[in-house]
């Protein structure tokens, strides 16, 4: 009868070992992980990329039966300040709306910027034809009349870097 106490004793240390192995074995894995993270940013030492709209212009604007037709214009300057980093545009596209409302919409060909340089993106966005709400309607023609038309312009893009 001693001898089967002292086999019962002796499962939970095992189990105990095995547990502190496991968790000693995490803890070193994701101590490496985090000081190869540490050490890769350190020398990449990496920035953000510094997005200005340039210009931007409407032209053929016209309301009419609460519909719109107009094409915007618009020059962003993406700088890319890093100096061992290029950036790969897969796919851009940006997005005109006023309140709420979208009204153009286009797709920029994928681009290349290398390290320490500055890309001009031109887009063309057609809004042909576009029923307006009611209200937006309004507000447009209000703003029409007094020469200046405030709009949201976005632009997603989907990027890789390379170092």
């Amino acid at each position: 009868m001693a001898g089967n106490t002292a086999q019962a004793t002796q499962q939970p240390v095992k189990h105990f070992n095995l547990v502190r192995c496991v968790a000693v074995c995490l803890l070193t894995l994701i101590v490496l992980v985090g000081l190869a993270v540490l050490i890769t940013w350190l020398v990449i030492r990496p920035k953000r990329l510094v997005y200005t709209l340039e210009n931007g212009s409407l032209q053929h604007f016209n309301l009419n039966n609460k519909h719109i037709n107009a094409t915007f214009d618009f020059v962003l300057m993406a700088y890319n300040p890093n100096t061992k980093t290029s950036v790969y545009y897969d796919s851009m596209e940006s997005v005109v709306s006023y309140k709420d409302q979208t009204l153009a919409f286009d797709t920029i060909d994928p681009f290349h910027q290398p390290h320490r340089d500055t890309a001009r993106v031109e887009s063309k966005l057609v809004a042909q034809n576009l029923a307006l709400s009611p209200s937006t309607y309004k507000d447009l023609r209000g703003e029409k009349s007094s020469g200046e038309i405030e709009v949201d312009v976005h632009y997603k893009s989907r990027v890789r870097f390379r170092v």
